[in-house]
């Protein structure tokens, strides 16, 4: 992936997670940068953590944007694990969103108009991704809500993307994006994260993607279109 050289009037890059795990397989994959409780800081990039759930998330990335800390053209990725719906997915594997879609019914789609370098690159570095609807849950998916889910054309669920993208939209016309790894899938049901072998899995692959994040946010051209 090619860009243009990052400049100090170009805005940082958000990433928001929910989890401490996923904050740290994220930090693990940095540079050695710098931050507080709330979030971790990178040059030019911004690490948050928001907590579980779709509310967690609104609400924390709402007042990020509302603080200051990133501005209103900052591009935001939500990041972190999901459960992947479509049989044959395993841990590791990536889902990149083309858009995400709310819990509530009738929710409106957030598209992912700049994806396409993120799924180059992470095929690039020899990771199967999958690309799709990203649908949000309020709460763990399991059995046949899981299969309904597919049929209704998601490729995976997790908790926070829908909400996270949906309020930085909301708060200015940015690039979004939703690149979550499997944890959980079909045939490979997960009980508790990092107990075993396909959670252990996922959060290499997690701490391997933010490089990509990088050179994502390089090469997008700011102010966006």
């Amino acid at each position: 992936m090619t860009g243009r050289p990052p400049t100090d009037a170009e805005p940082p890059l958000l990433i928001a997670c929910a989890l401490g795990i996923e904050r740290f397989a994220l930090r693990r994959g940095g540079r050695g940068g710098r931050g507080g409780a709330a979030g971790e800081a990178h040059p030019r990039v911004i690490t948050l953590r928001t907590g579980m759930g779709p509310q967690a998330a609104e609400r924390a990335l709402t007042e990020a944007l509302r603080a200051g800390s990133v501005t209103e053209r900052s591009p935001v990725v939500a990041s972190g694990f999901c459960a992947g719906l479509a049989p044959g997915m395993r841990p590791g594997d990536v889902v990149v969103a083309e858009a995400t879609r709310g819990h509530h019914a009738a929710a409106p789609e957030t598209p992912c108009h700049d994806n396409g370098p993120l799924l180059r690159a992470l095929r690039e570095r020899g990771l199967t991704v999958h690309s799709g609807l990203l649908c949000g849950s309020d709460h763990v998916v399991r059995g046949a809500e899981r299969a309904e889910l597919h049929a209704a054309g998601a490729v995976a669920v997790d908790m926070e993307s829908a909400a996270t993208l949906g309020a930085a939209r909301a708060a200015g016309r940015r690039p979004v994006a939703a690149v979550r790894v499997v944890v959980d899938a079909p045939e490979h049901e997960l009980v508790r994260i990092g107990t075993v072998r396909g959670g252990i899995s996922a959060f290499r692959v997690l701490r391997s993607v933010l490089p990509v994040f990088h050179e994502w946010h390089r090469s997008l051209l700011l102010p966006w279109r």
